[in-house]
């Protein structure tokens, strides 16, 4: 009987110390010298949690309760020893002196870091005197993104908001597995090269459930992305969810196997973008998937632009290397703010192929018939298809 209960005892204490060993580390950024003020520059408390949650062999949360925080340009890196939650239950806030961000292009940085997740709160960039500044000729920093992961894996970003961004809002480059969900991004529809979301040289990036009204693309997508998936996207201001642009450099990545569904643009400048500069490249966009997609008000519903060579400079007569294959749209519906509702300008010299439509019902807004443009393209279609097709 003794025997029975010293092993039960045992056992017991077993599994208390292996709860106790995955119980959390919490660093409060208060205890570390933050105020939540508004006021108080606050980066180096930040730093110094960060730096006791990366050195931490257990699981451990940075935890930033309610308030305003003044932020810096700041650089989280790894690589850090477990897995690391940042709570965000505040706002935190850029510098009102655009300048303060200096040249580094960055704002809130991760670099190096596996096994992150971040989540609640919200960013104000404070990006309206920077947009002045482009918008006066000035002599201007090279800008900020608000937040940014070089090198992660293994992440989570839910819950964010980020609001008037210098540049982009959330960049993800050289990543792998990072889901990002129910993210809102504000910024005016003027303001310039704020994208949403950019994607680039990243795998297995899934995006879902997010509302974005910015300057520039809701998400752009730059070379070396493969296996993105969006979905419930709300999409508007902005200029769409963009591949591209591509092509600017000879040697360049692929983009492949993406897929955007149930999403709805509204009063955006493109709905379903491709886009690659005129000039010679080795890089291509192939496996590309667009399905159950409203627009509402959208300039180009549907496009293909493979001349894209902004104020003809670096590209003038030339053709896109870029070749575009297997890329199908399905069941794409709503009204078109200009006439063209579907356009597929391609490369002469690498013309896209594999093209395939599928129960497209696009009528123009002013309830004038609207057309389609095809330009060295080749593929297939079935169901109804409206504007009428052109392939």
């Amino acid at each position: 009987m003794i025997s029975i209960v010293s092993a039960i005892l045992y056992l017991h204490f077993i599994l208390s110390c292996f709860c106790y060993a995955q119980v959390a580390l919490t660093y409060n950024v208060i205890k570390f010298g933050a105020k939540p003020d508004g006021k108080t520059d606050a980066t180096q408390p930040f730093l110094r949690a960060w730096a006791s949650a990366c050195g931490a062999t257990k699981m451990s949360t940075i935890y930033v309760p309610k308030g305003r925080y003044l932020i810096k340009s700041a650089e989280f890196r790894g690589p850090c020893k477990n897995k690391i939650k940042v709570q965000i239950d505040g706002t935190l806030i850029a510098p009102m002196d655009y300048r303060a961000l200096g040249n580094s292009g960055y704002w809130i940085l991760f670099i190096q870091v596996n096994r992150i997740s971040v989540i609640g709160g919200s960013l104000d960039a404070k990006g309206a005197g920077f947009w002045a500044c482009r918008k006066s000729g000035q002599n201007c920093p090279v800008g900020a993104r608000s937040i940014t992961f070089n090198w992660v894996n293994d992440a989570e970003i839910r819950g964010l908001t980020s609001i008037n961004s210098q540049l982009m809002h959330l960049v993800i480059n050289s990543c792998n597995n990072v889901k990002v969900s129910n993210i809102k991004i504000i910024a005016p529809d003027l303001s310039p090269n704020t994208d949403g979301i950019h994607v680039q040289s990243s795998t297995g990036v899934t995006i879902t459930n997010s509302i974005i009204k910015t300057g520039d693309d809701c998400i752009s997508i730059g070379p070396g992305t493969r296996n993105l998936w969006m979905e419930k996207i709300q999409c508007g201001p902005g200029h769409g969810v963009s591949i591209g642009s591509l092509g600017r450099d000879y040697k360049e990545e692929g983009v492949q196997n993406v897929t955007l569904i149930n999403s709805v643009f509204t009063g955006s400048d493109n709905g379903l973008r491709i886009k690659t500069w005129a000039r010679p490249s080795t890089g291509f966009v192939r496996n590309i998937n667009y399905k159950n997609i409203v627009m509402k008000n959208v300039e180009n519903p549907i496009i293909i632009d493979q001349n894209y060579c902004p104020n003809n400079q670096g590209c003038p007569s030339q053709t896109s290397g870029i070749k575009i294959s297997q890329v199908t749209y399905q069941n794409i519906q709503g009204t078109s703010a200009t006439q063209v509702a579907m356009a597929f300008d391609c490369s002469p010299s690498n013309p896209c192929t594999g093209i395939k439509l599928e129960d497209i019902k696009i009528t123009h807004l002013k309830k004038n018939k609207a057309q389609s443009f095809c330009k060295n393209v080749g593929g297939t279609f079935r169901g109804v298809i409206m504007p009428d097709n052109c392939l």
